[in-house]
Parts: structure tokens; sequence; C-alpha cells
């Protein structure tokens, strides 16, 4: 590649560009999909991202110096601002939805290049809502190519590995005007190399994970759908493999109370019901201590405590009452762990005991917990799945270029500083926002990590990004807390709005707004319509439900509410998501309009199998029958006994006299 070349220094100076020359990197021709490879003798070709109009910075880069200056006018007013964002979640992707929203004057619209290392925007103040069944994955995972198809804004899936802005050098003389590079890890090179062209860091922060000895090996993060995925996962493993009356309890330890740490062990505690703990640790006397008073107290009340020592809410208390525990809720308050390891030969942790490494299905973590507080004793707990929420990190410091480590500005926190306009000091060209940037309130505290501010931050980036390349001046962020949401549970939540002093929604009522309110918050109209109808739906099936009398049915009530409790529990776990005996799915007879559907199935013959032995389901059998029946069916209802045997259908038996009969009275109904 040759050295740089431009029109006449005039030319660029009558368009509003400094006086310098200009860069432009020759590529070639077609059939690249999109990349094509600069011409290059000193080191080894990379693949160059190409922008929609650079087959007319190309000819520009090699006809500059021959053609008019009225000439070189008319194809530089073709050209379209450049707008690089790295990063697809609240911040990045909603600052490129803001731009193609606003009015754009002439040909001043930008070519907009959104980068994310997943396919999938993730709504992340919802990720809870995947372990209680509430939402699916696509409501609050949309792709981003679904979310952006009726948008110019072109998606590139790839991670940053490398920044080198370079609009820091633009006063110096003999520089490019170029405003930087950026390398992905895919080896693509993508450059905003023109004076128009703007980078917005937008990448967030990543868990920190390994903060102590085991904690990377054994402690899963909660902070992407991956992670999501991967707890539901395990979860699921665990209830299978504990299942049954005799199975010992599953334990979950969940490292830091703050939002995520509470979130966390109400939605997991209120799906494991009775079938396991959740142990909760967090290094400070209190829970959610950044949270409005209305939230935690509405979280302290989720835990359901018979007594609450004062030192939950910020005061004193006796050291022997910093550990609390519920039902299926223990916390460890003033507690920092020290280690994670599995159980070894001679642990003795109270009744954990272990001869060797357990290994398999069995295997145990051990956290050995070590005291925050004077006068608490050292604790050492067992646990089958430990869940890490504490501590991140910004991404920015491991991509700045080796040869200019500090080409960024940061904080100690290794977040980028900006200037009220959201632009990173020194750089002009580049903004940052969300968790990469370093924003304070009016009063010098740092801004929280959340969605809320990245939404708000979003809204001012792309105005400023307008009003940058428009040539009108930028606004200060100024930040309006509109208050606070935690999710606790399915059907429970709390909201603290900061525009009513004092007010603070929980329960179902906090729940619906709280669902409403993120509704309203999805990216696009169209996903907010998809989603909007998807849990209108589900909440009228909840709803049903709700209104349906759990009364029991035949001997249930004889054999007690645990049984039933069991029976319900199995149906849930066969039926992930549903709730239960009385879901309208397993009881088609909620309502009268679902009798009325049932009673116009399209089928002649229905054959009903109950065992004589069976204490539970042979009276819910029954009672089918005589329901279906009395909905006004109008085919045959036929029903089958299994004689001396405690369950229906023999899968297990299929040898045996009642399995051989059943097997041939089945044969007998599909062949009538």
């Amino acid at each position: 590649m040759g050295p740089p070349v431009g029109p006449p220094e005039p030319a660029l100076s009558r368009l509003g560009a400094p006086p310098r020359p200009v860069r432009c990197m020759a590529s070639s021709g077609s059939g690249d999909g999109g990349f094509s490879r600069p011409q290059s003798i000193d080191e080894a070709p990379m693949p160059l991202y190409s922008w929609p109009d650079k087959k007319i910075r190309v000819f520009l880069h090699f006809a500059s110096e021959f053609m008019s200056f009225h000439a070189f006018c008319l194809y530089v007013g073709q050209l379209r601002p450049r707008v690089c964002i790295l990063g697809g979640g609240f911040g990045g992707l909603y600052t490129a939805l803001r731009l193609e929203s606003l009015v754009w004057p002439g040909n001043n619209k930008p070519q907009v290049m959104l980068v994310d290392q997943s396919d999938r925007f993730v709504f992340k103040p919802m990720l809870y809502e995947l372990l209680s069944g509430e939402v699916d994955v696509w409501e609050i995972a949309p792709y981003f190519t679904e979310l952006l198809k009726n948008t110019s804004v072109q998606f590139v899936k790839d991670s940053v590995k490398l920044l080198r802005p370079s609009d820091h050098l633009r006063r110096e003389p003999g520089v490019s005007c170029t405003g930087g590079v950026v390398h992905l890890e895919s080896g693509t090179v993508v450059e905003y190399d023109w004076y128009d062209a703007r980078l917005v860091l937008a990448l967030g922060a990543e868990a920190k994970i390994d903060v102590v000895p085991g904690s990377a090996e054994y402690a899963l993060p909660f902070t992407t759908l991956e992670h999501a995925l991967k707890v539901e996962s395990e979860l699921k493993m665990l209830e299978r493999r504990r299942f049954g009356k005799k199975s010992p309890p599953i334990q979950v330890a969940i490292v830091g109370l703050g939002y995520s740490g509470v979130e966390l062990a109400a939605t997991i505690s209120e799906r494991l019901k009775n079938t396991g703990t959740v142990k909760a640790i967090n290094f400070q006397t209190t829970i959610c201590p950044n949270a409005p008073p209305g939230n935690r107290e509405a979280a302290l009340k989720k835990i359901k405590k018979l007594l609450f020592p004062t030192s939950v809410f910020g005061a004193t208390s006796s050291p022997k009452t910093i550990v609390l525990e519920s039902q299926n809720i223990q916390l460890f308050l003033g507690y920092s762990v020290n280690c994670i390891r599995e159980v070894y030969a001679s642990e003795d942790s109270g009744s954990m005991v272990a001869d060797a490494k357990v290994g398999g299905d069995d295997k145990k973590l051990v956290l050995e917990l070590q005291a925050a507080q004077r006068g608490l004793q050292s604790q050492v707990l067992e646990a089958d799945l430990v869940l890490w929420t504490v501590g991140s990190q910004s991404q920015i410091l491991r991509l700045q270029p080796p040869d200019a480590p500090y080409v960024i500005p940061l904080n100690g926190r290794g977040q980028v500083e900006t200037e009220e306009t959201l632009q990173v000091k020194g750089h002009p060209r580049t903004f940052a926002i969300g968790d990469s940037a370093a924003l304070r309130d009016p009063s010098g505290k740092f801004l929280p990590a959340n969605a809320q501010v990245a939404f708000q931050q979003a809204d001012f980036a792309g105005w400023n990004l307008w009003a940058a390349i428009n040539d009108r001046p930028l606004l200060p962020f100024r930040f309006q807390n509109l208050g606070e949401m935690m999710t606790l549970g399915r059907n429970d939540a709390a909201i603290t709005a900061n525009f009513i002093e004092g007010l603070t929604l929980e329960g179902p009522v906090g729940h619906a707004a709280r669902k409403l309110v993120y509704c309203l918050r999805m990216p696009t109209d169209e996903h907010r319509v998809k989603v909007g109808v998807s849990w209108l739906a589900k909440g009228a099936v909840d709803s049903l439900a709700s209104l349906q009398t759990a009364a029991p049915v035949g001997a249930e009530a004889a054999v007690g509410p645990d049984v039933r409790e069991f029976m319900d529990r199995t149906w849930r776990f066969v039926f992930p998501g549903s709730l239960g005996l009385d879901d309208p799915n397993v009881n088609p007879f909620v309502t009268d309009e679902a009798r009325a559907a049932v009673a116009r199935i399209p089928c002649e013959r229905v054959l009903v199998c109950v065992a004589e032995d069976d204490v539970l389901l042979k009276e819910r059998g029954l009672w089918y029958a005589r329901e279906l029946r009395a909905s006004g069916y109008a085919g045959e209802i036929e029903l089958f006994e299994s004689k001396g045997v405690g369950h229906a259908f023999q899968f297990d038996q299929l040898g045996s006299g009642e399995g051989v009969r059943l097997q041939e009275r089945l044969v007998e109904f599909i062949k009538k």
C-alpha cells in the first residue's frame, strides 16, 4: 500500500474537514462476500470489512489528484458517514436503532455497523424468568437479524480483539485523518477512516469469576444467556437425579446478595420448594445494600423469616444472629468465600464426611467461608451447585494495543473516562456508553451499571452522533433515575418508583407492572407486539389456573397434602413450566369454555386406563372419565383397570400378566 494521497487541501477545507491528508484503503473487487483485502507488499494481507460506499472511496483514492475540485465535491457528496458500534447490549443496539429513527438531512444518514460476539440480543433483567419458566428464549433473546431486518444497520457476529483509535492525533501534521481501526477475532479489520466516521464503545462488562481458589473451576456466573441456559441445565440435571421423597435435598449456594443474588435466590428457592435449599452468602450484613428501602423490605418479606435481626436492615446485632434460615433459604451475612473445592478424604463438616474424593453423580462442592465481621466463626458449606454474582470487569483494558496500552483513558475500575457528551476524553470521534463508560451523577457517585442507565445513554449517544455529523452542538448526558425493579419469583416482584416518594409495588401487582415496563422497553415495535401477545396468552392461562380450586379428587383428600404436592411436583417435572395438577393443559375441565372444547375433540372413542391399587391416580382417572362424559362428549368412553398393581402402564414389566393384558387391550382398542 502506497503513501496517503488525496485531493488538494482546499477541497477538503471547503467541505468542512480540517486541513489534513486523506487516507483510504484500496481493496479488491467483488465476490468476497462483503470483505476485501488491501494490496500490501510490506505486510500480510488482512481482510477488510467492506462498507457499502467503499468503491467510491477507492475511486477517490486513485483519482483525487487528477479530478477538478467540483468533480471531487460531486463524488464526496455521495459518501455517507460511518458509525461502528461495538457491543449489542442495551447501549449498542438501542443506539443503532436510535440512529435509524432520526431524520437525516441530505445524504448524511450514516452507514451503521453493529458488532457483537453473540447472534442474539439479550434482555438481561429477565434472565431469571428463564429459570422460573415464565418466558421463552425467543422473547428475551431475539436474533439481531430479526430485530434489524427492517433497518439499514449491518450486523456482524464477531468478537473484538484490538482497538487502534487515532482520532487523538488529528492535529499533528502529516498524520492521517483516519478515525482508527478495529481488529476482530476473525482477522477482519474494520476502518472508520473518514472525517465523519464515529466509533461507539458499548462492550459492557464481563463476569469476574476467577476471584478465589476454585471459583473459576466450580462456580457459574449469571450474566449472559449462555450462563442462564447452563444454570437451567444444571438445575434440571439435579432435579432428575434427586427425584423422589427419599433423595437428599438439592443444595444451591449463591455468592453475593446484591440485586442479582437476591433475584436468583428468590427464583431458585421458589422453584425447588421443599426439594432443596438455597444458601446465600454476602460480605455485608444486609441484602441489596444499594437498593431502595422498599425493594429491600420486599425482598426480605419474600424470604419469609419468622424473625429478622436488625443487622439485615443495616444495624448491629449479636454475631449469633447473622446466619438466618427459613424453610429453604439460608442467609450467611458477614461472610466471604475463602475457596471452593470438591470433597476430599477426611473432610469433616458436621454431617459431611467423605472417605475419598467423590465423583460421578454424587459429587459435592465445599465452600469455606471466612468471617468478615468480628465475633463470627468460620463456616464450611456443602453445595451441589455454586452461582457467583459478585464482581465484574471491563473489556476495554485487554483490547488496548500493546504498544500503546493507555491510548484510551481508563479509570481504576477499567472503565473509559468520558466527557459529559459521552465522548471519550481526548477522542472526539469515539463515544463510550453502558458498563464501558465511567460517568458520575451530580453528587459525584458513579452511575450504576444497569439497563436503565445504558438505555438512557443510548438515546443521548444517538442524538449526539446525529449532532456531531451535522455540525450541531452536543448535549450533556443527564441520568434520570426512574426507579428500580426486581423479580422475586413467579408472579412476584418489587418496584420502587422515584417519581412518587415512598411508593413500592409488590407481589402480583409489582410483577404485572414490571413485565409491562419491560415489554414496552423491548427493542422494536414488532417484537413488543409479539412478546406482549405471548405474555397476555400465558397470563390468561395462569389466571384461569389460579381461579380453579385446588380441591382434591377422590382419594387425594385421604392421602393428605404431602402426597398431592408430590404428584403435583411430579407433573411439573414431566411438563416443565406447567402449573402442576391444576394446569389447564393437564386438567381440561378448568372452565366451561374448556369443557366445551373437550366435548368437541375429533375422535370417536377414548380409552381411560387406571390401576386397581393406585392410591391416587386411579381416582383422578375415574374422575376424568366422569367429567368427559358430563361434558357432552358424544363418543364412546371405555375404561380399563389393571388388577392387583399400583400403576396402569407396565412399561418395566411388559412380559407380566397385567402387562400382556394391557397390550392386548390396546391392540383391540386401536383395531376397532
